[in-house]
């Protein structure tokens, strides 16, 4: 089960009520940062932006791929290990606003990890260190750490110990 605080609201659907949660400038600042951000093709730059203006936490030698798409309204909630690819068009939420309610949740991504491009990471989800996510995956639950998941809904692959055979194999 993914780790998200519920906040029910009454009348109008919650994204219509947006503003009452998330300051109005505070998104469009993230939204101007994360724009210049997702086309840059400097690393370090992405980073530092992520960083100093978003608040997110970012290992060193993190790379973020061109196009990818952290959280607008609450990028302070992610946090992304050393060392760790995140791919092309990759989506990282932090909030979902429903009907009747909002969530909140905190996205843990380790060191070594790496996200295939065109994924979608839902909010209050762990995904541990060496793991590896397959392009196009939706993670909607935590990923154990040195395993291989994929596909909609994401389902795991291989665990750890059967990504370790099929290193030890290939390097035979």
């Amino acid at each position: 089960m993914r780790r998200t605080t519920k906040y029910p609201v009454s009348g109008t659907n919650s994204l219509w009520q947006m503003y009452k949660t998330v300051s109005f400038w505070k998104i469009v600042k993230n939204f101007i940062i994360i724009q210049i951000a997702r086309y840059t093709p400097f690393l370090p730059v992405k980073n530092w932006l992520y960083r100093t203006f978003l608040k997110m936490e970012i290992g060193e030698h993190t790379a973020f791929a061109l196009m990818v798409m952290p959280d607008i309204m609450f990028p302070e909630k992610i946090k992304v290990g050393r060392n760790s690819i995140i791919g092309y068009n990759t989506t990282l939420l932090a909030h979902e606003y429903l009907i009747d309610e909002y969530r909140l949740g905190d996205v843990v991504i380790g060191d070594e990890v790496m996200i295939g491009a065109n994924s979608t990471v839902l909010p209050g989800v762990v995904i541990g260190d060496r793991a590896v996510v397959a392009a196009g995956t939706v993670v909607h639950k935590d990923v154990p750490p040195g395993a291989f998941v994929g596909g909609n809904p994401m389902r795991i692959i291989y665990t750890k110990e059967e990504m370790e055979q099929q290193r030890a194999h290939s390097k035979q």
